[in-house]
């Protein structure tokens, strides 16, 4: 069955029906990743958005039940060139096609995906929608069409849960966090309380945590409630932020952020970490970034940058034991260069509880 790819600057792209039935709006974007679709179409991150794949072959291995980085997806669509006509893994228990029609996800397949890339990052992310039949009215209503805001309500859990270790204790701020944080954290053997986006301070210190972790999570971070929280907890306890935890602990110490062209969606981007000149090849999903600029007369300072762009990647606060980075050290998919970062924060969150030891012995 015919479908159509639709950009609000009024180009059209003809392909194949797949999925759930069409007429999705939402702001069309692209990653560059050679595997793991079944895990970004179940990042929450997306929430909001179409999903565009650039590598030409997608669902050749089908969807299996332990690599989803969420229970729900909420992507909008998913945008290929080739859909794989037969999947084969030992390990899948679906088809992507029958995956998103169980999901309600629209699919299109048959689109020349490196000619809108190219499209994109000469224009920039835009709003697109998928519809099976083409009108005189698509166009002008997709133009005046409103993106998502504050997705962040919709891809975060409603009630704290623990999962628990007898190791650190650390409450985990879901902001529409990947399992593979709850992995890396329960391979060091935190005991973990997860707990909803807008739990004030005082409900997370009174769990009397060695440590508070502010996960991914879509949309703009300024939409998001959660800094006077963040200013309240890093002057506790040890603070670490992945994506946008990160841009959130940026903006709750008086810097700001600012809208990508493109972001950053793949699994290959290089970063360098510059007291040591390291360079990792990390996994990154975000259309936001924080202002290297607006960090002057703050107290932060920047740990790592991205290669290409030069965009900030890692900030640490000067005075608190806090920092965030922006890229995904869980990496799921992507390479597990930068999976250290986990350890960095354990290793915090050791030296304060010795700090602590030390002080109540003087």
């Amino acid at each position: 069955m015919k479908r159509y790819l639709v950009l609000e600057d009024g180009n059209i792209y003809p392909g194949q029906a797949f999925g759930a039935s069409a007429s999705t709006i939402g702001e069309l974007v692209f990653n560059t990743g050679m595997s793991g679709y079944q895990e970004s179409i179940t990042d929450q991150s997306y929430n909001g958005e179409i999903l565009m794949f650039t590598y030409p072959l997608i669902g050749n291995y089908g969807i299996n039940p332990d690599d989803s980085e969420s229970s729900t997806p909420s992507v909008l669509g998913v945008v290929v060139h080739e859909l794989a006509r037969r999947s084969n893994n030992w390990r899948m228990n679906a088809s992507l096609d029958d995956y998103l029609k169980e999901n309600k996800i629209p699919g299109i397949s048959g689109i020349d995906t490196r000619a809108v890339t190219r499209h994109i990052r000469t224009k920039g992310a835009m709003k697109a929608v998928m519809v099976d039949e083409v009108t005189k009215n698509t166009v002008s209503d997709l133009k005046n069409s409103t993106l998502l805001h504050n997705q962040v309500e919709t891809s975060a859990t409603d009630e704290a849960y623990t999962v628990p270790a007898t190791g650190k204790k650390v409450v985990v701020v879901d902001f529409g966090l990947k399992n593979s944080i709850i992995r890396e954290l329960n391979k060091r053997n935190c005991n973990l309380t997860v707990v909803p986006a807008n739990t004030d301070a005082k409900t997370i210190l009174d769990l009397n945590p060695d440590g508070v972790m502010l996960t991914n999570g879509p949309g703009d971070p300024k939409d998001v409630d959660a800094l006077e929280m963040i200013r309240e907890v890093e002057k506790q306890v040890p603070l670490f932020g992945i994506c946008l935890g990160h841009q959130l602990f940026a903006l709750a110490n008086g810097a700001d952020t600012f809208k990508m062209k493109f972001g950053h969606r793949g699994f290959n981007h290089p970063v360098r970490e510059l007291s040591s000149g390291r360079i990792d090849f990390t996994s990154q999903n975000h259309g936001y970034a924080v202002d290297s600029e607006s960090l002057k007369g703050t107290n932060l300072e920047v740990t790592h940058e991205e290669i290409n762009d030069h965009t900030i990647e890692g900030i640490r606060h000067k005075i608190y034991s806090a920092f965030s980075v922006q890229f995904h050290p869980d990496a799921a998919p992507g390479p597990h260069d930068a999976d250290y970062i986990f350890d960095s924060f354990i290793k915090l969150m050791e030296d304060n509880d010795k700090e602590k030891a030390k002080n109540e012995k003087n």
